[in-house]
């Protein structure tokens, strides 16, 4: 009975132990063996004995080994241990690991089925054949828990456990039993078959292709863009470079020596208002001008007027003045037309206008 206890205690205190999922593990084909104590029920009548095991498994995933064992012992009779008795079995057992990726130790639970083969001499007196020969093979279950140490190619094992021995025709002194429970307690090494798995390599990055990418987001890949670093708001033509944006304003003319807008141009200086909204970051120059009529002071003067008059039509239809330099008058020095100061060849609506000149 304090066998039995002792045994599902250990395993209660190990189904208390923290489980982790690990993401790697080492899938090699493994043998194993271990000796150890078989603490014998008492009722077989049989004294405690050393025993072995030699196993085969691999761990199907991180957390989860199965192993083919072969089991034997010879434990004495209590009575006469001059009588022979020996056991010896095969099972297949699971393993659940409570194993972090990096560990170096952790704790385990296992299960497995059996069978068991048991021979034996018995007293059988007064019968003349003495000692009688028995043999039986049997179902058996086993229970136990451990801990396992990895040191790379050899892990070491230690564990307790219980088999569960369904033996119903042993020869023996006493009461008949359906079912034997004995504990086992061993220590053992696993050994890893083969080469040391090696880490899957990252493939080398591949370098994006030019065509694929976009720095400075002006809608013109980076294969093509001979300007990259184009700004936020500027037109950029197929080769990635900004396009200049001309505002043609050579219509807005006035009437001779006038500086008020007629109506035509104020169609015109609408349109250059919606480019100006069109392309926040273009600048431009208001910049006015005469025909080569009159005094060169007073065409500075008038020129002046004219530049001023555009500029305070931008601005009051909703032109921030920071975009806008000038206003700036030129008076008759920049003609579009030479026709000289004589009066009346040298009067010319060409060239009396404002023009705004893309900084």
């Amino acid at each position: 009975m304090n066998k039995k206890l002792l045994c599902a205690a250990l395993l209660g205190s190990l189904g208390l132990a923290q489980a982790a999922s690990a993401q790697e593990f080492d899938d090699r084909w493994y043998v194993s063996g271990s000796t150890g104590v078989n603490f014998q029920d008492t009722d077989r009548g049989t004294e405690d004995s050393m025993f072995g095991t030699l196993g085969f498994g691999k761990f199907l995933t991180p957390n989860i080994s199965l192993e083919a064992e072969l089991n034997y012992q010879n434990p004495d009779k209590t009575v006469n241990p001059n009588l022979w008795w020996s056991q010896y079995g095969v099972s297949v057992d699971g393993r659940y690991h409570f194993r972090n990726v990096d560990a170096k130790w952790w704790p385990y639970v296992r299960g497995g089925i059996g069978w068991q083969r048991h021979e034996e001499e018995y007293d059988a007196f007064p019968n003349p054949i003495s000692p009688g020969q028995h043999e039986a093979s049997n179902l058996a279950l086993n229970l136990g828990a451990g801990l396992q140490f990895d040191f790379g190619r050899v892990d070491l094992r230690t564990e307790v456990g219980t088999r569960l021995d369904f033996d119903d025709e042993q020869a023996r002194v006493g009461n008949q039993e359906d079912m034997f429970t004995d504990l086992l307690a061993s220590v053992g090494l696993t050994v890893a078959l083969g080469p040391e798995p090696v880490a899957p390599v990252a493939p080398a990055p591949v370098a994006p292709n030019c065509a694929d990418l976009d720095d400075d987001g002006d809608g013109v890949n980076n294969c093509n863009d001979k300007c990259p670093g184009s700004q936020a708001g500027q037109t950029i033509g197929p080769d990635g470079c900004p396009v200049p944006v001309s505002i043609d304003l050579k219509g807005v003319n006035f009437d001779f020596d006038k500086s008020t807008l007629r109506p035509d141009a104020i169609a015109i200086l609408n349109e250059a208002v919606e480019i100006l909204k069109r392309y926040p970051e273009l600048r431009v120059e208001v910049a006015g001008h005469t025909d080569e009529c009159g005094k060169d002071e007073y065409n500075q003067g008038l020129s002046q007027r004219r530049s001023q008059v555009v500029y305070d039509y931008l601005t009051s239809n909703g032109v921030d003045a920071g975009r806008l330099a000038g206003p700036n008058g030129y008076g008759e020095s920049r003609p579009l037309e030479a026709l000289g100061d004589a009066f009346p060849a040298c009067k010319s609506e060409t060239n009396r206008r404002t023009e705004l000149n893309t900084q």
